[in-house]
């Protein structure tokens, strides 16, 4: 199966991403239009304390108009490998230190229309230094336990595409 792209006209350019219009063809001759959200690299942190327990974050998402449950989670610097993207974001939204980072595998949120990547790690960290959230972030760190994790999951209390599909790496993978 295959799409060739006929025509491509990019409708929005924003801060973080852009949005193209394409005209495609599709195998059997006939024509059809995708709008695509273009979309930078971006990372994912499962990071687990020293007890055991796990740190993750809520804030406040004017999309959904609720403050969401998710993993610590940043957009890629233009040029910046991911890892150190990850071990950036970590310490910006919850003053944790990175130990060690495991890549566990990327995640690609929604194909039919857009093109971001998130690079899901595991880390392993120990103390809580200072925050450094972007000026326009207000961020809550959260500590749970895996099986309180498991239950917010249970209970519908994460709904977060990225952190339900996060944790199921680290524990297909832990």
């Amino acid at each position: 199966m295959y799409e060739k792209t006929i025509s491509t006209k990019t409708v929005f350019e924003g801060r973080i991403l852009e949005v193209d219009v394409l005209e495609v063809e599709l195998e059997d001759g006939r024509r059809s239009v995708r709008e695509i959200v273009r979309h930078g690299v971006a990372v994912a942190i499962i990071p687990q304390l020293p007890d055991g327990r796990f740190v993750f974050i809520r804030q406040f998402r004017k999309a959904m108009e609720r403050v969401c449950f998710e993993v610590v989670a940043g957009n890629c610097d233009p040029g910046e490998e991911e890892a150190i993207s990850a071990a950036r974001e970590l310490q910006e939204e919850t003053g944790y230190i990175s130990q060690s980072l495991e890549l566990l595998g990327p995640i690609f949120p929604s194909v039919g229309y857009c093109t971001e990547r998130i690079d899901i790690f595991f880390a392993e960290v120990s103390e809580q230094g200072a925050t450094a959230f972007d000026e326009d972030e207000n961020i809550e760190t959260v500590i749970l336990s895996e099986s309180e994790m498991d239950e917010m999951i249970r209970t519908n209390q994460i709904t977060d595409a990225k952190t339900l599909a996060a944790w199921m790496l680290y524990k297909a993978k832990r």
